[in-house]
């Protein structure tokens, strides 16, 4: 997969279906060194208290890396996968809010790859701050 061969409308329309159409991610620009999607801050992303689920946010940190890791190989022989991923959670955001996260690699490597996921809210207040290593593996 290369940055070239799929537009933003074709990386939003390989969501449908999957985890990403159901936290309402969508993504705003997509390279093979950023990477960066908004999430609603509703009903599908929120803990009993009204705030931003935890996990809703690891879920759109680990789309980003994956995402971004994948554009740095040849698809066609090589795929990634996530090894450890952790994330810090700095400020609450409540619902009827967006967030904004923004992916940019630490380490692109042979056989692994680092990035670094940082999750802003509508203020650019940093919100999250996640880590993803991800195995570049060969394809059987």
């Amino acid at each position: 997969m290369s940055e070239n061969q799929y537009s933003l409308e074709a990386f939003n329309q390989m969501s449908k279906g999957t985890l990403n159409e159901s936290l309402g991610v969508e993504f705003i620009e997509v390279s093979k060194t950023k990477i960066k999607a908004t999430m609603p801050v509703d009903e599908r992303t929120i803990q009993p208290y009204g705030i931003l689920h935890g996990g809703a946010s690891v879920a759109l940190a680990e789309t980003i890396g994956s995402i971004g890791a994948t554009l740095n190989v040849d698809a066609s022989k090589q795929h990634c996968v996530g090894l450890e991923i952790n994330a810090n959670h700095i400020k609450s955001v409540y619902k009827g809010s967006r967030v904004y996260a923004t992916g940019q690699p630490l380490h692109i490597g042979g056989k692994t790859q680092i990035w670094e996921i940082k999750i802003t809210n509508e203020e650019d207040k940093l919100v999250c701050v996640s880590r993803i290593t991800l195995a570049v593996l060969d394809k059987k």
